[in-house]
């Protein structure tokens, strides 16, 4: 079992009257693919949002490459780096569809989070920028397109980009091949896998797609009864007896996603 690089313990999300977690735990292992599955309005990327610092969490902790990411002020952080922003340095976060800055081109959106945290001159925060776009197999010409010029697909690469601009240690990904053609989808699995294993990293990967969880995850965390249900392997997760893991692991679409050989 590897080192655990994200501990979330005892979290609980509210909206209102709604509570999405409730006591929810997890782990997420160093150099792992974990894919987060569950039903529409689990809280999966609730529960993304709450690690990175977007949604605060009711009650609960979380910890993130040692360092407690509730905490206000991140006293740990200060205390071994003199940057309160540390850890968020060292992870990168691709949003749905890239949410990417409309009004500034690709190369400008990969340099926006160099521009901010690191004292650089433009020419090396532009070359970094071509670097990361030419890494997630877009072409040197997509760093002057605007995201309006670009396909579906080419957003979502381009999101991935600025999500590597700083070199992250660990890489979020909200739901990285929906609205994807298969072929598309399938490249987008193949280069996140690429991606993790030439750089050593740690993926937190939100996702409904089976095919993708079948290329990609070394475990996968259930959401489910506002907690996380299960973790384990697919293997592990084709022996759960739930019905809900038993309906998504077992239905048409499951059979279909499998690779040959499997079924």
């Amino acid at each position: 079992m590897g080192e655990t690089v994200i501990t979330v313990r005892n979290l609980t999300n509210r909206f209102g009257k709604t509570t999405v977690h409730q006591n929810l735990d997890l782990d997420v292992r160093r150099g792992e693919v974990l894919g987060v599955v569950g039903a529409s309005g689990s809280g999966k990327s609730v529960l993304l949002r709450s690690i990175v610092g977007l949604q605060k969490p009711s009650t609960g902790t979380i910890t993130v490459l040692g360092t407690e990411v509730l905490t206000d002020p991140p006293t740990e952080t200060e205390a071994n780096t003199g940057d309160p922003d540390g850890v968020q340095n060292r992870w990168g976060v691709m949003f749905q569809d890239g949410a990417l800055f409309s009004s500034l081109t690709v190369r400008e959106n990969v340099e926006a989070p160099v521009r901010e945290k690191l004292a650089i001159d433009a020419a090396t925060r532009a070359a970094l920028a071509d670097l990361r776009i030419a890494m997630v197999g877009l072409p040197a010409t997509a760093g002057d397109l605007y995201p309006s010029e670009l396909s579906g697909g080419m957003r979502k690469r381009a999101g991935l980009a600025r999500a590597l601009a700083l070199d992250p240690q660990i890489l979020f990904l909200d739901e990285p091949t929906a609205g994807l053609d298969p072929i598309s989808a399938s490249e987008f699995d193949n280069l996140i896998l690429s991606l993790q294993k030439a750089l050593g990293l740690t993926v937190f990967l939100v996702t409904h797609d089976l095919d993708t969880l079948h290329a990609t995850c070394d475990r996968i965390a259930v959401l489910a009864q506002k907690k996380v249900l299960v973790t384990g392997t697919m293997a592990e997760m084709m022996k759960v007896d739930d019905p809900w893991v038993r309906s998504y692991f077992h239905g048409p679409r499951a059979h279909a996603a499998q690779p040959q050989g499997a079924q």
